[in-house]
């Protein structure tokens, strides 16, 4: 699916008209037209904002590789009421182990963001030793992430200090490093 489709098919599912939409997003109605059709794509802060009003990830909406499905539980969590246990060197661990006690394995994921061909460019010509865009993504992200392993499925799970997002996998990842849509993912260290 393309990105046009799949935000067209998100904002179906949630209820909206392209016009609502467009007015929560203080757009116009034929830009979200544009973006439907593929004929455009919104900024970085209307993408943000169109994944969290359609209750789906960004990687959703961008990923072209089919790696995630529609299923998005994005639930409000308390990162006091867990502690830091065992195998859990944090307290977003001892959340996504506890949000999935039956898993056969957890892994602890580290994020970076795929950079654009422009931005390595940038980066390569004018900051070749600071990876400016890369400390700029670390200290505006204070999520963790996992890779969590049933004996069915797998999912992608997001921890942040206010809600756990977890993304079912529509195909199996058993590589140590993967990218979905704009972030490269490496296996750190298991919970279970």
């Amino acid at each position: 699916m393309t990105f046009g489709e799949k935000l067209k098919k998100a904002r179906t599912q949630a209820g909206y008209s392209q016009e609502q939409l467009a007015e929560k997003l203080c757009v116009s109605r034929s830009a979200v037209a544009k973006w439907e059709t593929d004929k455009g794509m919104p900024d970085i802060e209307n993408l943000k904002a169109t994944a969290q009003l359609l209750n789906v990830s960004i990687d959703y909406l961008l990923d072209d590789g089919n790696m995630l499905s529609m299923s998005v539980i994005k639930e409000p969590i308390n990162l006091n009421s867990y502690t830091k246990q065992g195998k859990c060197r944090s307290k977003q661990d001892a959340a996504a182990a506890a949000k999935f006690p039956q898993a056969e394995q957890i892994y602890a994921l580290v994020r970076k963001k795929k950079l654009s061909k422009f931005e390595h460019l940038l980066e390569w010509t004018a900051m070749p030793t600071y990876g400016l865009f890369e400390a700029a993504d670390q200290v505006n992200n204070n999520e963790a992430y996992y890779l969590v392993d049933t004996d069915s499925r797998q999912y992608l799970v997001k921890v942040s200090k206010e809600y756990m997002e977890t993304v079912e996998m529509t195909r199996r990842i058993t590589e140590k490093k993967f990218v979905i849509g704009n972030n490269k993912f490496q296996r750190l260290y298991t919970l279970k």
